[in-house]
């Protein structure tokens, strides 16, 4: 792999990494817009296995034949750039956008509704046409969910090491599952701020459960979604964007605290502009990333065409 390439995929690793932080902002959704999503997947598959593997054969004298082979399965000239992006990316967004949703939460919300509007585009085009009549319904019925799901009022909770691991495991589905946003499970909850706080202030305790949590998340839930992506992939791909769509209503500008919707009122101009910002990034985006796949499938044509002239 280029240096150019893994330079790209720290920024692609940031960019996730900022959108975890954000209520209503899924990281898998950037995995999925910047294209790095079912390697992602992938290496989370095998990263499970490996670990179920030497958890059960190395007692038993087998060795670690069957855990190294699936080590070696993960992409790691991918994964590895995206936790160098990823690790920084959400301490400096907990660090910044924190104020920033809380002196100016609907200019903030207008962006990020830009932002995953237009990332909707991407789990649609990958379903591909014609869409059938099952597809649409997946898609209607997971947005209705979401549309729901999000309008629930925030909660409060004692954050108890019990609590933080369920929540934890739970809120890290959003590592892989496009448009669900852990930070907003947690706000539903009532764990994001003390989870924010427990970042900027390094309280390692509450980071230890809170990880701990996110492994048995993962565990629990990515070979699940491996497989349906492996054996109903457009249904799954229909049924993300549908969840997608659904989740723009926690980045409704104009609500209340308790998540009512209400009709554009102040600040109008402003919160249009950025609204218009985040679609044309996210545009941009799907467009290099398609520009990029071209270029690396024509580049392989040609490599696949000149060898047998080159022997």
């Amino acid at each position: 792999m280029a240096w150019g390439e893994r330079i790209g995929h720290i920024f692609r690793g940031a960019a996730i990494g900022v959108a975890e932080a954000v209520p209503g902002v899924s990281g898998g959704t950037i995995a999925l817009v910047t294209g790095v999503y079912e390697r992602v997947i992938a290496s989370a598959g095998h990263l499970v296995n490996a670990v179920r593997f030497a958890a059960s054969d190395v007692p038993r004298g087998r060795g670690w034949t069957r855990a190294s082979h699936q080590f070696r399965q993960v992409h790691w000239e991918v994964v590895i750039p995206l936790l160098l992006g990823m690790v920084p990316g959400l301490l400096i967004a907990a660090k910044l956008l924190e104020p920033l949703l809380h002196d100016h939460p609907e200019q903030t919300r207008g962006l990020f509704l830009g932002l995953v509007l237009a990332s909707v585009l991407v789990p649609i085009s990958m379903v591909g046409k014609p869409w059938r009549g099952k597809e649409v319904a997946a898609l209607v019925v997971s947005a209705v969910a979401a549309f729901v799901l999000t309008g629930l009022p925030q909660a409060t909770i004692a954050p108890n090491p019990l609590v933080v691991l369920v929540a934890a495991a739970v809120a890290v589905c959003a590592l892989v599952l496009p448009g669900v946003s852990g930070s907003f499970l947690l706000l539903t909850v009532g764990l994001y701020e003390p989870t924010i706080n427990a970042v900027n202030d390094r309280d390692f305790g509450y980071l230890a459960v809170f990880a701990a949590g996110m492994v048995i998340g993962l565990a629990l839930f990515v070979k699940l979604l491996q497989w349906l992506l492996e054996k109903h992939r457009r249904m799954t791909l229909a049924v993300m964007a549908g969840i997608i769509v659904g989740s723009l209503r926690a980045l409704w500008p104009w609500q209340s605290e308790d998540r009512s919707m209400h009709a554009p009122g102040d600040n109008l101009v402003s919160i249009l502009a950025l609204f218009l910002l985040g679609v044309a990034l996210v545009s941009a985006m799907i467009i290099a990333e398609r520009r990029r796949l071209r270029r690396a499938a024509r580049d392989l044509t040609e490599e696949t065409y000149e060898s047998p002239h080159v022997r």
